[in-house]
């Protein structure tokens, strides 16, 4: 039977009605379906709030509210947040600026190196004409020293230290920090020559001379204002003896008297050299002579 006009226009309400109802039943299956489901991937999706939430406050109050967190709560995770939230809602803003040094001070702090160099080196990246950034380089020099770890492991932040020590001496050579930056060069120096000799030792120990050599040659050329250049010079005369190398171990023993002669590793490569029937004497051709003589030693 052929509908007329207003039947036909009921029939189309009514289909569009009911799916209408069917998609409205479906979303609501859908939405039992997760909520059975727990915390998956689509209800944490759905209901996941953005961590970085935005506050209307002005930069000088988030600022001093990280201070207070930091000098007063010694909340110090809580302090670097919220100097990175001056950052981020106040970019071009002098705070921003302060608040980013202090994010890198709070993060040394806590012992967290890795952010405070990442904070500190944009700081120097952004900011490199103003006065703290000589502060900014050396807390990406100190958080480098600080975890220098012992001679028996590998050393390569040693030597990614010495190198941020040098920028701040080379960089800011007139700065308060330029200072303590040479002492903690000189010591990262020690620690390699450290290095060098324990492992000359340790060849040394098995009779490889040529290889302890090479180490011991290592500390005299490179680290002879360290520490360990005295035992150095001493290991030479032994090693140079032990292998029938008389006039190097004369010159190893000449150089260490004449630069060390109070030194108790003098006596002792004064004592191997003699025993041999020999005297220490310098050889002006010697490369350990040569060493000395290029910095002004002997």
């Amino acid at each position: 039977m052929a509908l007329g006009l207003s039947e036909f226009m009921d029939r189309v309400a009514l289909d569009r009605l009911g799916g209408k109802l069917r998609l409205a039943a479906s979303l609501a299956l859908v939405a039992v379906t997760v909520a059975g489901c727990g915390t998956g991937p689509l209800l944490d999706k759905l209901t996941a709030k953005d961590e970085q939430t935005f506050s209307d406050d002005p930069a000088d109050k988030l600022y001093n509210e990280g201070l207070f967190l930091m000098n007063k709560e010694r909340d110090l995770k809580a302090a670097t947040k919220k100097f990175d939230e001056v950052d981020r809602e106040h970019p071009y803003s002098e705070w921003a600026r302060k608040s980013l040094l202090m994010s890198a001070y709070a993060s040394y702090q806590a012992g967290d190196y890795d952010t405070c160099i990442g904070s500190a080196s944009r700081y120097v990246t952004l900011h490199p004409g103003t006065p703290d950034a000589a502060y900014a380089q050396y807390l990406i020099a100190v958080s480098n020293y600080d975890q220098i770890p012992d001679v028996s492991r590998d050393q390569a932040r040693t030597e990614k230290a010495m190198h941020s020590m040098e920028e701040v001496i080379r960089k800011y050579p007139t700065s308060e920090y330029a200072g303590e930056a040479k002492k903690k060069l000189q010591a990262a120096r020690d620690q390699l020559a450290g290095k060098e000799m324990a492992i000359g030792r340790y060849y040394m120990e098995r009779r490889d001379y040529t290889g302890a050599i090479n180490r011991y040659k290592a500390v005299v050329t490179r680290y002879q204002t360290t520490r360990h250049v005295e035992e150095a010079l001493a290991r030479l005369t032994e090693a140079y003896m032990a292998i029938g190398i008389v006039a190097e171990a004369q010159t190893a023993a000449a150089v260490l008297g004449h630069n060390f002669p109070d030194s108790r590793w003098y006596k002792d490569a004064y004592n191997l050299v003699t025993s041999g029937g020999s005297q220490p004497s310098e050889n002006k051709g010697s490369w350990i002579s040569k060493a000395f003589r290029k910095v002004g030693l002997g």
